[in-house]
């Protein structure tokens, strides 16, 4: 720790450096005796060249009731002072260590390290200092070969404020306020409810954007962002087209000035840690920060950060944790396991199974059991924690296997490994286990298979996984009636999977799970900058209406028109208020399909002009 940060954390100013040994030593007096005795010790309470003899001399009585006994005396030579000072200054680690322990576990900051069960925190409690992935790289890597470089670019920045989701880097543009900004709306029930706010110079920058996506050209995108270098929408759509080139760095660089720039937006008392601000999605305003989220957590995780993309992940789950828009839940047990924080999954489960049920959820219903098994296979649990956790691991694994039969062939499958022939050809466990699954169903089982199968490919737990699907055959051969009542269950509740699945399943972008969207949602454009928007959106400001240019259209537009009747060209005012205007993008992206099939045997020179005895319509197309 530097001591710059020591005198911090001390309180005192620069020329206040330690003295002698006992200098960072923390005296255990009443603050009032200390106040009057600490005038009268520099004025009168020793003789000035009694100070290099005895050290530090005592004039209150009560002061050393608590301390060893003895004082430390200097040392005359040089060496002896020097180690002494390094011993004093050890000690005073020591305690400012201790003192950070007290901060921190009163502030909610919690040590490297599983949480107990019995934490009073927020499940949806997030942690400061997890949000930056330095933190985990150092822990893997060392600082030095995670920083290198860093600190002289950090000096040399000049940025308006410190932010905690992203670092500044001096590469960006120079930062000014685009328009973006967030206010309060209601607190009650100690929730505070923010919204994002547009002002008229960034409305007029989303309206450029719109047209920019209607254009279908990314140059258009790039060209509004020399004028508006932190407009959120169009950084976010940006680094969809880098990352659909394999510009994987300049995607992730693109995503994090967006964070940054709404980061800069923040309301004084909107909170990223405490679990109880809430934003609502059906805002559009608000939405931009929800995918951002989204989107750097994706790139985490791929960067072998799992740890830090659980911490957003929580931090999109509590912005609005009723409604999950994003459908978090389908995901954080996956990131909880690879980031081995298995209790925090154990704790999640436990305290919102009753009132969310989650082991109604396939990833819900195979992971917290694999997350017990993997807590009993750590050898520094006591061996009564350890048996205890493998019962709880069997238990609940043998709940999923009889509530989702249809999982087991598929994962095995996935892990290469091939079943018995008792398993394979069994009734239960068969083809037609996967076959008879609801639609719905069958997308969250192969949204979960096509994301975390290979977290069950350890041998020891392909090994208990095989010793608790020969005890649920036990108990569907002697007709236990658990097997029927979960077969009731399965036909009853997973008839039509809710639009934030949906949307989920279109952001994770896991081939499985997209393939097995009902058609209805494959066949809707969908927008990168905002996947499938709510029905319910709450609207603050609309898009100017603009005349028609319909005298003045080309033959192709009005042929266009003709076809699609929600055709609109650019410019046009819609027909239907503010939801004809939202659907413009969805019918030009239909259309721009259909003309690039058109075209390839689309000639101008084949057409001719029909004669007046046509004119009825009795012409043929040559």
């Amino acid at each position: 720790m530097s001591r710059r940060a020591l005198r911090r954390l001390r309180g005192e100013q620069r020329g206040q450096e330690p003295l002698g040994p006992g200098a960072l030593q923390f005296d255990l007096r009443d603050d009032d005796d200390a106040e009057e005795e600490g005038p009268k010790r520099e004025l009168g309470g020793r003789r000035p060249g009694e100070a290099g003899k005895e050290g530090v001399r005592v004039n209150n009585r009560f002061e050393l009731s608590n301390a060893s006994g003895k004082l430390r005396k200097k040392k005359k030579k040089q060496k002896t002072k020097k180690s002494g000072t390094g011993e004093a200054l050890e000690n005073g680690l020591e305690d400012i260590d201790r003192i950070l322990e007290r901060i921190e576990d009163s502030s909610g900051l919690n040590r490297p390290g599983p949480a107990p069960l019995s934490s009073r925190k927020h499940v949806l409690y997030v942690e400061h200092r997890h949000l930056n992935p330095d933190t985990e790289l150092k822990r893997y890597f060392g600082a030095r070969a995670v920083l290198g470089e860093q600190r002289p670019r950090q000096r040399q920045r000049v940025y308006p404020k410190c932010t905690w989701l992203t670092t500044p880097k001096s590469t960006w543009p120079r930062y000014s306020k685009p328009g973006l900004s967030m206010r309060l709306l209601e607190s009650k029930k100690g929730l505070s409810l923010f919204a994002f706010e547009h002002s008229e110079e960034y409305q007029q920058a989303q309206h450029k954007f719109l047209v920019a996506v209607e254009s279908m050209e990314p140059n258009n995108i790039v060209v509004l962002l020399q004028t508006s270098p932190y407009h959120v929408d169009s950084l976010l759509q940006l680094s969809d087209a880098c990352r659909f080139q394999e510009d994987q760095e300049m995607a992730r660089d693109l995503v994090e000035r967006a964070l940054y720039s709404m980061e800069c937006a923040f309301h004084p008392l909107f909170s990223l840690t405490s679990g109880a601000c809430r934003l609502d999605y059906r805002r559009p305003e608000n939405r931009s920060f929800y995918l951002a989220l989204y989107k750097q957590m994706s790139f985490l995780e791929k960067r072998g950060c799992p740890r830090t993309a659980l911490e957003y992940c929580k931090l999109i789950l509590s912005l609005e944790p009723d409604e999950d828009p994003l459908c978090m839940l389908l995901l954080i047990d996956h990131l909880a396991l690879r980031a081995r924080n298995y209790e925090y999954l154990i704790r999640l489960f436990q305290e919102w199974e009753a009132h969310r049920n989650l082991s109604q959820l396939p990833n819900f219903a195979f992971s917290v059991p694999l997350a017990y098994f993997l807590l009993s296979q750590q050898t520094d649990l006591p061996e009564h924690e350890q048996s205890s956790a493998r019962e709880k691991a069997s238990l609940l694994i043998q709940q999923a296997l009889t509530m989702f039969p249809g999982v087991l062939l598929p994962l095995l499958d996935y892990c290469s490994v091939r079943p018995d022939a008792t398993v394979s050809t069994h009734h239960f466990f068969g083809p037609n286990a996967e076959i008879s699954q609801p639609p719905a169903l069958s997308q969250l089982v192969s949204l979960y298979l096509g994301r975390s199968h290979f977290l069950w490919k350890e041998p020891a737990t392909m090994s208990w996984l095989e010793e608790n699907v020969h005890r649920v055959l036990q108990a569907v051969d002697t007709g236990d009636p658990a097997v029927e009542a979960c077969e009731h269950r399965r036909k009853v509740l997973y008839q039509r999977a809710p639009r934030n699945i949906h949307r989920h399943v279109i952001l994770s972008e896991i081939k499985e799970a997209v393939a097995a969207l009902p058609p209805d949602v494959t066949t809707q454009s969908v927008m990168g900058f905002d996947p499938l928007p709510p029905a319910d959106t709450i609207y603050s400001y609309v898009r100017p209406e603009r005349l028609s240019p319909i005298s003045h259209g080309n033959t192709i537009a009005l042929f266009f028109r003709s076809l699609l009747p929600n055709y609109t060209m650019e410019g046009e005012r819609p027909e239907e208020g503010v939801a004809g205007g939202l659907n413009r993008n969805q019918g030009l992206n239909r259309l721009m399909l259909a003309v690039r099939d058109m075209m390839a045997n689309f000639h101008l020179n084949d057409v001719e002009a029909p004669h007046e005895d046509d004119a009825e319509g009795e012409g043929e197309w040559d």
